[in-house]
């Protein structure tokens, strides 16, 4: 995907933009820039979720427990990949932390009610086991869902200067 050619003349400051997107309001954001974003929280949320469900599943937790851990570590990984990205332009912990936090927590809220919900809702979603077609199928069904409502957040975040618009001052 290329970059949009608005956000690509920044200097790369922390700052970089912030006073762009408050100008231009929404329109700052394009939706590819979204989409990258929103891209970026599945991964995160995608190991997350998985991991969580072999974890669970290999403990005999029960579904509470299981989808408890799922979300805890769909947060935590999500976290983990904006922070990695931070820490590599030379950030200190505790800025990247706070960066990571402000970017990604709503990103990562939405996705985690929207994907959780539809496993929750889809009739025995919650009995499949690991092995079973039907786990599979329905947590990808459920990601496409939680990448499909999530974007527009993310849009409307990057176009006021927040969310994964903190982030891409980071990058160069």
């Amino acid at each position: 995907m290329r970059h949009d050619s608005h956000h690509d003349t920044h200097d790369g400051a922390p700052h970089g933009g912030t006073h762009d997107h408050a100008r231009h309001g929404g329109g700052a954001a394009s939706w590819a820039m979204a989409a990258r974003a929103t891209l970026h929280c599945l991964t995160g949320c995608a190991i997350g979720e998985v991991l969580g469900m072999v974890i669970g599943t290999a403990l005999g937790w029960g579904n509470t427990q299981t989808m408890v851990l799922a979300i805890v570590l769909a947060f935590f990984f999500g976290y983990a990949l904006t922070l990695r990205g931070i820490l590599g332009s030379g950030v200190g912990l505790r800025a990247a932390v706070r960066v990571a936090l402000a970017a990604d927590t709503l990103s990562i809220a939405v996705m985690e009610l929207i994907d959780n919900g539809v496993i929750a809702l889809w009739p025995g979603a919650m009995d499949a086991h690991l092995s079973d077609v039907r786990f599979w199928a329905v947590l990808a069904i459920a990601l496409v869902a939680a990448f499909v409502v999530t974007t527009p957040v993310n849009k409307w975040m990057i176009g006021r200067g927040k969310g994964h618009a903190v982030v891409h001052a980071y990058h160069h």
